[in-house]
């Protein structure tokens, strides 16, 4: 059985504070609209991913992030929850009320209950200034200590079968400066129809020719172009995606980044795999919550991307194995072949998360084939 909670929507209370406001949001809210509520308040959530067609709830349980070596994933922005247990009571948590179940819960998987709403901090409105542009991926590995420093937010696309990539800057501005978009024309030939309609068609066709990957790779990162522009932070945050994909991503310590993305690469030229999507690099701080991939360390992420009509097994398989040799922790809505046995030492606090969910749960009333497998 499934819970939508689609009509469990909106705002329900603002409280200001000095940095923006606490804002309780109810858990079916998607983001795509939240974004637009909180600007219109005069408000932007601290950080986003680059997908916000996810429901608040369903992106914090699963561990959404987006980049940013100061920034943590959205779990960390959640202050206080509203959630429904096994025994249909209503429970509210926070770091002072009800602890415990509040550090388990701000990450759950959906395996402690029916989140219903959720109190976030949230920052008064920003716009970020955005600043796309092709590098060589040597270059950017050379000195990536300081651009991932020096930006607020940091990442990019790596081309396989090259080593040219797409960076992305974008750097927090005051709400009040002046908003220079993309233009319609220019949003239109970039974000839709060469990001889906054309990226779409060479994946069609390279599925039945897989032999011209490596060469469309090489026009398509030859094509790149560099572009700035200013906008509300969250219209900058988000993308548009259409073209259907089966992902992977893992959380690495930053310092072992060059090295896998070596590997990988390696594994492209040695492996016999042909790989049209673009290779997404984000980065994230360290922080607390229990089952955040960024647990206690400063992180990067690597995801890999398959076309739908493609078999990803074989290349997913070897990635993992990279990214499992120095201590990877993949991301729990995403495809990867991790379970309780060899997860467990890979989350200091693992064993602490399971016991919360004995106490509240302990006739698995919210449990499934998947966290029967990654929760034991």
């Amino acid at each position: 059985m499934q819970i939508h909670l689609d009509r469990l929507t909106g705002i329900a209370a603002v409280v200001p504070t000095s940095e923006g406001a606490h804002v309780t949001v109810y858990a079916g809210t998607r983001l795509e609209r939240l974004n637009e509520l909180l600007w219109s308040l005069g408000l932007s959530m601290i950080n986003l991913g680059d997908i916000d067609m996810q429901t608040l709830a369903g992106a914090i349980a699963t561990g959404t992030h987006g980049t940013g070596a100061a920034f943590g994933g959205l779990a960390t922005q959640v202050v206080g929850l509203e959630i429904v247990t096994a025994t249909g009571e209503v429970v509210t948590c926070s770091a002072e009320r009800n602890p415990t179940l509040f550090e388990a819960a701000r990450l759950g998987l959906g395996a402690l209950g029916v989140i219903t709403t959720m109190t976030i901090a949230c920052r008064n409105a920003y716009v970020m200034h955005a600043e796309e542009r092709p590098e060589p991926l040597d270059a950017v590995l050379s000195d990536l200590e300081r651009i991932r420093t020096s930006v607020d937010h940091f990442e990019f696309y790596w081309w396989p079968h090259t080593h040219r990539v797409l960076t992305k800057r974008n750097t927090r501005l005051p709400g009040a400066t002046p908003l220079r978009p993309v233009g319609r024309i220019r949003g239109y030939i970039d974000d839709e129809l060469l990001s889906n309609t054309v990226f779409g068609g060479i994946n069609a066709v390279s599925t039945r020719v897989p032999a011209i990957i490596p060469r469309a790779n090489a026009l398509a990162a030859r094509l790149l172009s560099a572009r700035e522009f200013t906008d509300a932070a969250h219209r900058v945050f988000a993308s548009s995606r259409r073209v259907r994909f089966r992902e992977m991503e893992y959380a690495v310590p930053v310092a072992e980044l060059p090295g896998v993305l070596e590997r990988i690469d390696r594994l492209l030229t040695d492996g016999g795999h042909r790989i049209g999507f673009p290779i997404e690099v984000r980065f994230a701080a360290a922080d607390d919550v229990w089952l955040s991939t960024a647990h206690g360390r400063d992180t990067a992420y690597v995801a890999v991307h398959m076309y739908w009509k493609q078999d990803q097994r074989r290349y997913f398989r070897a990635v993992e194995d990279i990214a499992r040799s120095v201590d990877g922790r993949p991301h729990w809505g995403k495809l990867h072949r991790r379970a309780a046995a060899d997860l467990r030492p890979a989350y200091p606090r693992f064993d602490d998360f399971v016991a919360v969910r004995d106490e509240v749960d302990p006739d698995r009333v919210f449990g499934n084939d998947y966290l029967a497998r990654v929760l034991g």
